[in-house]
């Protein structure tokens, strides 16, 4: 955003999640002539929202203070300017909700990786590798352009500069494929700045699948030239994804679409046809030449996906709020442990509650650094998974000091 700005965002508290309040709607506004740089506007933004926070009574986790960080992190200054990692954040590494038995997230991990095992032998399972990786890993060794939105520090979580939280599982890739392995899965959390809503959330999880073919492989079923080589890849991986498809969702219409991720060549889409909409379940290609050269592979074939398995998780288990896997309440965890597909029952029997704030960013003719996921963070750290929804509702530029008021924030209950 260029220039100053009264930010004015709207946002919703959780109504997924156990509350103590009553349903009402309050609008503050903070529209007084104030300059102030980034730092000064999240100290407001914290203020407004502690107190908004403070008239709730909290059934979820909210934020985290440094001392409650987990080890990986003792390395790290989390105080340093490089650093955007936010304590709640920081507090969540570890958590490894994939690994939880009977999680729904662990159910579709599970399921996937018994249909892998059977269709690939030697195939290896990788489910707690790191999630601090190098940018070196995360990009570079990705072909991921120097720059890419993802680098952005409004979009990665950095702990230094040559130091992030994975944003994809991909970021194991190389080095998996460095030390010899051929066939593997890797499934674990993922980090990424994002919006607030029922279907966003910083930390989500992923499940990454790489299959490296031998001369032996090509020799068996009869290809010698390398156009039949990348047909074979490509049928394997493709025939390979509809059988998962169908072992996750049963007999549905399934469509591929071309697509681009920089480390495949060619790279696609598949989307199934589920509860009268088509639906994108997961991305996928042959793995880049230049990838397979940099890890001294020379020109070996093979393919690669990956999938988010709060997306799979959220339709197969009708889960109508990304938040609700992260809840402790009882409620939400005693429906899943037959470890089986069941359909989610709703147990929130509490009404919408709106709030409103909005600040100025910047003094007029200096462009603004904020970021609407600054401020996405700041409300994570003070109410936690409290916030359902935040909405950049408004810009506004003043007439006479050129000042520009932006968005509204609001939370629901």
């Amino acid at each position: 955003m260029s220039k100053l700005g009264l930010q004015t965002f709207t946002y919703v508290v959780n109504r997924g999640i156990s509350i103590s309040t009553a349903g009402h709607r309050n609008r503050l506004l903070c529209t007084q002539s104030l300059r102030i740089d980034r730092t000064q506007t999240r100290r407001l933004v914290l203020s407004q929202v502690r107190s908004f926070s403070s008239t709730i009574k909290h059934s979820s986790s909210s934020s985290s203070s440094l001392s409650d960080l987990p080890l990986l992190f003792r390395h790290y200054n989390l105080q340093s300017p490089e650093c955007n990692v936010t304590p709640l954040i920081a507090s969540r590494v570890g958590t490894n909700l994939h690994l939880r038995p009977k999680h729904p997230l662990n159910t579709i991990k599970a399921i996937i990786e018994e249909y892998w095992k059977k269709r690939i032998k030697k195939l290896s399972i990788h489910d707690d590798m790191d999630p601090i990786v190098s940018t070196q890993n995360n990009f570079d060794s990705l072909l991921i352009p120097k720059d890419h939105v993802s680098r952005s520090k409004s979009d990665t979580y950095y702990l230094n500069h040559e130091t992030v939280l994975r944003t994809h599982t991909s970021a194991h890739q190389t080095t998996l494929l460095q030390a010899g392995q051929d066939c593997f899965l890797v499934t674990g959390d993922v980090y990424r700045r994002d919006e607030i809503d029922s279907s966003h959330y910083p930390i989500f999880h992923q499940m990454e699948g790489v299959r490296m073919f031998t001369e032996e492989d090509f020799e068996t079923i009869g290809a010698t030239s390398i156009p039949d080589k990348e047909q074979v890849v490509k049928n394997d991986l493709q025939m390979g994804l509809e059988g998962m498809a169908k072992e996750l969702f049963g007999e549905v219409d399934m469509r591929w679409v071309d697509t681009y991720f920089p480390f495949t060549e060619p790279s696609l889409e598949l989307e199934i046809y589920f509860n009268n909409q088509w639906l994108e379940v997961l991305g996928c290609g042959v793995v880049h030449k230049d990838i397979v050269k940099a890890v001294g592979r020379g020109d070996q074939l093979g393919w690669a996906f990956g999938l988010g398995l709060e997306r799979l998780a959220m339709v197969l288990f009708s889960i109508p709020d990304i938040r609700l896997f992260w809840t402790q309440d009882e409620r939400f965890h005693g429906q899943f442990e037959s470890g089986e597909i069941v359909t989610f029952q709703p147990y929130s029997k509490y009404p919408p509650c709106f709030k409103d704030i909005s600040f100025w960013t910047r003094r007029a003719g200096v462009e603004s650094e904020f970021h609407p996921n600054d401020m996405f963070e700041v409300v994570r750290d003070v109410a936690g998974d409290l916030v359902e929804r935040v909405e950049l509702m408004d810009v506004f530029v003043h007439p006479k000091t050129d000042r520009n008021v932006s968005g509204v924030m609001q939370f629901k209950s």
